[in-house]
């Protein structure tokens, strides 16, 4: 089959374009595929971080793409149309998780329906964060649109809430697993400056507000002093209001913030800190953290919002807790009373069923 796949690629940086590369090292073992992306992914008024781009930090896969869509320039959209006709490609592969993209790629879709499959890989149907004219530029989007693969039941439905006839399929997030190695708990603790005998929760990724950091602090002042936390990620907006939390809490000396962009080559150090990964979200649809901890072989305790109660239960790979500061400590207890290793067969079983090659088959045998 020959694919054309258009989406964030290398040297942008983030979940999206690490997730579409290890896509595309997946099907060019039995495809013939090519990589479109952009010229300009958010303008830089409108992004909340400190760059869009990888650093010497970042163990980024480099995926040859055409640079040639501008997001917020129409002059492209016909451009990137035009580029991926030429390639007479039998399917496009579209990724998509937020309402700022819809115009661009509904102008792309309307061009090329007709001529190819249009398969939408559906990180989000609705941004975490919505606004009312979301679902508006989504339905936009998708009517021209021949295909969707989701990977969660939450996004299935909200999938199907906005194109009822929408043709797809779900299969669960891949895991990630180009981070490299697990070190010692000893090693990484004492490379990260924490104490090296007590239970240690990880928080890792974008800190925004629906991923409920401001929770899991709380939860902190609830847990008895042989618990530590580690916060490691880049602020999207004031971090202050966290500050304040962590400098008023009784737990305060037990929480070590590493507020910046946390780059590839970093992260076995601090997976292999923590005894569990915490996510005290307030809203998801699935998550891209679960996958990097299932690869480090660390269990998680988490929110039951969204499909993350799903991606646990199911699996036996963590503990599902209400949103709120109560329930997450309680959670937290429940999982090292219970014993983290208890976890390690599921996890390691999701290891085995979560492979990028399954996950581009799922994506590539659709009927006509």
């Amino acid at each position: 089959m020959k694919i054309a796949f258009l989406s964030p690629f290398y040297p942008y940086r983030g979940g999206i374009a690490q997730f579409s590369a290890s896509l595309y090292k997946a099907l060019e073992k039995d495809h013939e595929v090519k990589a479109f992306s952009f010229a300009r992914l958010y303008p830089a008024m409108l992004f909340p971080g400190k760059t869009q781009y990888v650093t010497a930090d970042d163990a980024a896969t480099v995926v040859p793409a055409e640079r040639l869509l501008d997001s917020v320039n129409p002059c492209s959209y016909r451009k990137t149309a035009d580029a991926i006709a030429a390639y007479h490609p039998d399917v496009l592969v579209v990724a998509y998780w937020m309402s700022f993209l819809a115009p661009a790629y509904a102008c792309i879709a309307r061009r090329l329906n007709g001529k190819m499959k249009i398969a939408v890989l559906l990180h989000n149907a609705i941004p975490h964060e919505p606004r009312f004219f979301d679902k508006t530029l989504a339905r936009m989007f998708f009517r021209s649109c021949t295909h969707f693969l989701v990977m969660s039941t939450i996004v299935q439905k909200d999938l199907l809430a906005l194109q009822p006839d929408a043709r797809y399929r779900l299969h669960p997030h891949p895991l990630y697993n180009h981070f490299g190695e697990k070190i010692s708990p000893t090693e990484a603790r004492e490379k990260l400056g924490l104490a090296a005998g007590r239970k240690t929760l990880l928080f890792f990724g974008l800190i925004r507000d629906y991923k409920g950091l401001d929770l899991l602090i709380e939860a902190m002042a609830l847990l008895d002093e042989s618990y530590q936390l580690l916060i490691a990620g880049e602020s999207y907006g004031p971090f202050d209001k966290y500050g304040k939390l962590i400098a008023q809490s009784a737990a305060r000396d037990r929480v070590k913030v590493i507020n910046r962009y946390i780059g590839d080559r970093e992260v076995p150090v601090l997976f292999s800190a923590a005894d569990c990964l915490v996510l005290p979200y307030k809203s998801a649809t699935q998550s891209g953290v679960i996958p990097v901890a299932y690869h480090f072989e660390v269990p998680v305790v988490a929110t039951g919002v969204g499909g993350l109660k799903e991606t646990l239960e199911t699996a036996g790979t963590g503990v599902a807790c209400l949103p709120d500061s109560g329930s997450l400590a309680s959670g937290i207890e429940q999982l090292f009373a219970q014993g983290k290793d208890r976890y390690l067969a599921g996890i390691r079983n999701e290891k085995q069923s979560l492979s990028w090659e399954h996950f581009a088959q799922t994506l590539t045998a659709w009927e006509d």
